[in-house]
């Protein structure tokens, strides 16, 4: 569709699975989790009933690594009925270190994309998790110089976009938001009436997911990140 970005100063991009790989990282550790839990359960029951603890401890724990490994924990002993052993458990948390430990894969076209947009708008980070993890990440990742300002939100809703846009004095007309999830990074800043991008990713958390009928669809979906240059 056409949309109109002669007005755009800054861009925000979302950082997982929009300029570096990190859902493939969750799905794998989910199969190593599965087997663990295997003679308890089936995979099936195991994946439900990790994803609706990883769901029950949004509120305390918010997203990220660290969260999805407690979240492993709760389910395992669930599953187990308090059964399972030490080093099961063990496993569980070598399965949180590793996946934090694990090296920055940047997406294809990633550093061109951000330094080509560098010279002519002010960029900034927007994304949400654990505020140590994501700052590790981004500094792994060697992206760190062509953004002005990164912000780890706890949540990526309407009003986490407002705050922080009034609080960096930008304004709605001159924003564009770019990311992966259409539930975080697309629908909340459509609706505060500023521009977004969306560039899907071959894998979505379940929670993530929207239905593509429920929303109009009045932003720019991309097939990869260097498209936007054809729009910029």
């Amino acid at each position: 569709m056409e949309v109109d970005f002669s007005k755009i100063r800054v861009i925000g991009f979302d950082a997982d699975d929009t300029l570096w790989v990190n859902e493939t990282y969750f799905r794998e550790a989910e199969e190593e989790f599965t087997s663990l839990l295997e003679h308890y359960e089936t995979k099936n029951k195991i994946d439900q009933e990790l994803f609706r603890t990883e769901i029950n401890n949004l509120d305390l724990y918010g997203y990220g690594i660290k969260s999805f490994t407690l979240s492993m924990i709760e389910s395992a002993l669930d599953l187990s009925n308090n059964k399972v052993s030490q080093t099961t458990l063990s496993k569980i948390l070598d399965l949180g270190k590793r996946m934090i430990a694990h090296p920055v894969e940047l997406l294809d076209d990633v550093e061109e994309v951000l330094r080509t947009l560098s010279e002519k708008y002010r960029l900034i980070v927007l994304t949400k998790g654990d505020l140590l993890d994501q700052e590790r990440k981004l500094e792994r990742s060697g992206l760190s110089r062509y953004f002005h300002h990164v912000e780890v939100l706890s949540d990526k809703k309407e009003l986490n976009y407002k705050n922080l846009l009034d609080h960096l004095e930008i304004d709605i007309e001159e924003f564009l938001m770019v990311g992966n999830s259409l539930k975080s990074d697309i629908l909340p800043i459509l609706a505060l009436g500023a521009k977004a991008v969306h560039v899907p990713f071959h894998t979505t958390w379940a929670h993530e997911e929207v239905d593509p009928d429920s929303h109009e669809n009045n932003h720019l979906t991309v097939n990869g990140i260097k498209e936007l240059l054809q729009y910029l």
